[in-house]
């Protein structure tokens, strides 16, 4: 299938049907003290965000700011593949695949794609160009509607391959967070003959590849603490979409706002808001991604990310040698000390081969969006040594 130019144009009907959707909401109350959301998403502050989502939120505005970017549809192998291309404005492009995770989408990534293409626009040296490929995952936003089972990280990578086949880049680099960092591990694993490079701003074991209480300097401990609080407090959402997705897919399909408190929450808890979350997300921001996933109907299908690599034998398979280090191409990594956990340097000496390695005090999950200048230097620092 060739690749055809994409707009965003989302009937009238489906707003409408939004519209009534959010003023018929049937609220629940709060048992006890949510004051900190620690039961989850406050009550107040939601209906305060629906509010403002029924009386002055603009789709329309924000649909035409999204389709300023250059966007274009392809199928390869059946599957849907939305994807930004920005080309770049500079003497030597590097064509770059940027990855998002969950619940992220594409437009999480905007505030990178201008300064990385046309950084002379943003007062960078036109040397340090790229050009970026911004996919949509298969099966979140408009890389829908996705019917192929069995898709998630390692396939979504294979998938990006033959892409950048069709768009006529022999090698490149990838960059992601999320489970973007594990699209670009698998990238930088299965396809070391084409991956130029691997960025990463999360690391994630992958294959059992857990590190060890011995792999943690001092300085490091705070990273391992951050991370069993994640799991024994905000994992939640975790286990239910690696087990049943199925089931709460009815209710994020079908109640705006259930899926709006459903994404929200993290935006609140995985960034560096200090519990402020507005201090990182406007409130246009944090309804254009709920728009996103409830306008293309991709929360199952996004889900779906969890499950799937644990059926079967897992991802086990997907793993094309044991070597060590499992991603042999030079790999620079960024971590956030507010993102959800740090990993030990020593661990990632094993599974990357480690060239850029830096810590960023301030920052969390979503890097791209809450802290674009620090990402975008970083990338152009690690990958001059390619160009």
């Amino acid at each position: 299938m060739s690749i055809v130019p994409f707009t965003i144009a989302i009937p009238d009907a489906a707003l409408a049907d939004l519209r009534e959707r959010l003023a018929r909401t049937r609220w629940p109350g709060e048992i006890g003290d949510n004051s900190q959301w620690q039961m989850g998403t406050n009550l107040a502050y939601l209906r305060d965000l629906v509010a403002y989502w029924q009386e002055q939120y603009d789709w329309r505005a924000r649909e035409a700011e999204m389709n300023a970017l250059p966007q274009f549809r392809t199928e390869i192998d059946g599957v849907p593949i939305h994807f930004v291309h920005a080309k770049g404005k500079g003497p030597n492009p590097v064509p770059l695949i940027i990855n998002h995770g969950w619940p992220w989408t594409w437009w999480d990534m905007r505030k990178i794609i201008g300064p990385l293409s046309d950084p002379a626009a943003y007062g960078g040296d036109p040397a340090d160009s790229f050009d970026v490929i911004c996919p949509s995952l298969p099966g979140y936003g408009f890389s829908s509607p996705l019917t192929t089972p069995g898709i998630h990280f390692t396939q979504a990578g294979d998938l990006y391959v033959k892409l950048m086949d069709r768009l006529g880049y022999d090698r490149f680099g990838t960059q992601g967070g999320d489970i973007g960092a594990a699209v670009s591990t698998m990238l930088g694993h299965r396809h070391a003959d084409r991956v130029m490079g691997v960025h990463v701003h999360l690391l994630i074991p992958l294959g059992g590849q857990q590190p060890a209480p011995e792999d943690f300097e001092e300085h490091e401990l705070a990273g391992g603490a951050r991370m069993m609080d994640y799991y024994s407090t905000g994992s939640g959402y975790m286990h239910i979409q690696r087990t049943k997705p199925q089931t709460i897919s009815y209710a994020m399909h079908d109640s705006p706002v259930g899926l709006a408190a459903w994404l929200v929450e993290k935006r609140r808890d995985w960034a560096d808001t200090g519990g402020e979350i507005e201090s990182v997300w406007s409130r246009d921001e944090l309804l254009d991604n709920v728009m996103i996933y409830w306008l293309t109907e991709t929360y199952l299908s996004a889900a779906m990310y969890y499950y799937n690599p644990g059926q079967g034998d897992g991802i086990k398979g997907d793993f094309i040698n044991d070597n060590q280090p499992m991603v042999p191409v030079p790999t620079g990594v960024l971590q956030f000390a507010g993102d959800v956990w740090n990993l030990p340097r020593k661990w990632a000496d094993r599974v990357y081969n480690v060239q850029s390695w830096k810590v960023e005090e301030r920052g969390g999950h979503f890097a791209p969006a809450e802290k674009p200048d620090v990402i975008v230097s970083d990338l152009r620092q690690f990958f001059r040594r390619f160009r």
